[in-house]
């Protein structure tokens, strides 16, 4: 039996995408393994978002050189959205491959194998199609979670984004489709998934019959099973008050929303083609805290992206002390070549963008831990994932809002239990709590 290994890297999508690319191999024969040096079949499912991401790839492909030197048969296909992007330079950058496949072609991948082994030459399919998405079959890799596509592609084109040029436009998978999907997740014994989507605010809209995301999580309410129900990412400029009503009704949907919102200046969103303004994103925040109870905020943030001043920055400083995020993801902008913000003047100088990012963290580590602390002493229903990456004899779960509580390892619950935790002791990133029995 051949095997194949696959490297992910990336988002939440590329996860999804190489499930379905596992399942494709698996049905021909190909068997998973652990070890990359013995695989007949190496695939590197990349991400563009950022020009490490690729360099970081690059590195990997001349890695692998050596292992084609060992095996004339070795067979290595590079697949997602840096190969969409550069799709034939990379035969030119790296001639040991075999395949390169686009972003809307991973139902291909077994039938480009037999053609890369009957002609024993480099075979390419980066066609995009954005009238169909195709209806393709995963392996999840999770014990008791599991994601589900439910869009592809985005329509935003921010000024400092690859991904509408990698992924298409926005096109939805039918309502029916992802029902019979998650349904069939949770009679597998499947109890939590996660809604994926560039922007998962705009699902339905190209239907142009009024379905949107509040449908769909109204549809998908209750299915057996099911204990919960995650998305990511959500748009502010596509979510309505209607969609709010949605999630707070949900039996469930958890109570974390991730809602990106860049920067706190209304001049920098602009730039960014953001279409929504500061203003508006802490009126949509107010509706959701209003409905969603109990919920948990968390964020993205660019610092130092062109033009920003020390002005535009300290508005938001200003952001994190008003809105008070459970957690931000930040970021210091780096340029991508092929987007508008990578030529714009007055790009910001490095170190700028250093101090910038270190006190955002710091503004918003304070926060972090004040909003923690005030779950001690509360319980809350995790569910256990397994053993601590840094203690075997800690255990660790995570609350709806995605907190994660560390436990002591108790040798009568298994991964996927789901148990009430009391909450000891709360830090910025993790809280120390004890099973409820």
């Amino acid at each position: 039996m051949k095997s194949y290994y696959i490297y992910t890297y990336g988002c939440q999508m590329n996860i999804a995408d190489s499930e379905r690319l596992a399942h494709q191999l698996e049905s021909v024969g190909y068997a998973p393994t652990e070890d990359v040096n013995s695989a007949d079949l190496i695939l590197l499912n990349t991400c563009a978002v950022r020009e490490l991401a690729e360099t970081k790839v690059y590195s990997r492909i001349g890695e692998l050189k050596h292992l084609k030197a060992k095996n004339k048969n070795l067979i290595i296909g590079i697949t997602g959205c840096m190969a969409q992007k550069n799709q034939a330079e990379m035969f030119k950058k790296a001639p040991h491959i075999d395949i390169v496949l686009g972003t809307h072609n991973i139902q291909h991948i077994n039938e480009m194998i037999v053609e890369v082994q009957r002609t024993h030459k480099h075979q390419i399919n980066v066609d995009m199609d954005n009238t169909v998405l195709q209806e393709l079959v995963a392996k999840p890799n999770g014990t008791f979670f599991a994601s589900v596509p439910i869009m592809n592609g985005c329509n935003k084109f921010c000024t400092y984004c690859i991904v509408p040029h990698v992924r298409g436009r926005e096109i939805s998978r039918p309502v029916e489709a992802i029902v019979k999907e998650v349904t069939e997740l949770g009679a597998k014994g499947f109890k939590e998934i996660t809604l994926l989507g560039q922007n998962v605010n705009s699902y339905g809209l190209d239907f142009k019959d009024g379905t949107d995301f509040g449908t769909l999580i109204t549809t998908l309410d209750g299915i057996p099973g099911i204990e919960r129900v995650r998305y990511m990412t959500s748009h502010p400029q596509d979510m309505t008050k209607s969609m709010i009503d949605a999630l707070g009704a949900s039996s469930n949907v958890v109570t974390q929303l991730h809602l990106p919102i860049q920067s706190g200046s209304n001049d920098i969103l602009k730039k960014m083609n953001r279409h929504y303004t500061v203003e508006h994103y802490k009126e949509l925040l107010e509706y959701c805290r209003k409905t969603i109870k109990d919920i948990v905020v968390t964020t993205d943030i660019i610092v130092g992206f062109p033009g920003e001043s020390d002005d535009d920055f300290e508005q938001t400083l200003q952001l994190l002390k008003d809105v008070r995020f459970d957690m931000a993801y930040t970021f210091s902008y780096s340029k991508r070549s092929g987007t508008p913000a990578a030529t714009m003047d007055a790009q910001v100088d490095e170190e700028v963008k250093r101090v910038r990012l270190q006190q955002l963290m710091d503004i918003q580590n304070e926060i972090s831990l004040e909003i923690n602390k005030t779950m001690e002493g509360k319980t809350y229903d995790i569910i256990v994932e397994g053993p601590s990456s840094k203690d075997e004899n800690m255990w660790f779960g995570r609350t709806s809002g995605s907190k994660m509580v560390l436990f002591p390892k108790d040798e009568s619950l298994k991964i996927g239990d789901t148990v009430i935790a009391y909450i000891d002791k709360a830090q910025t990133w993790v809280c120390y709590g004890t099973i409820v029995k």
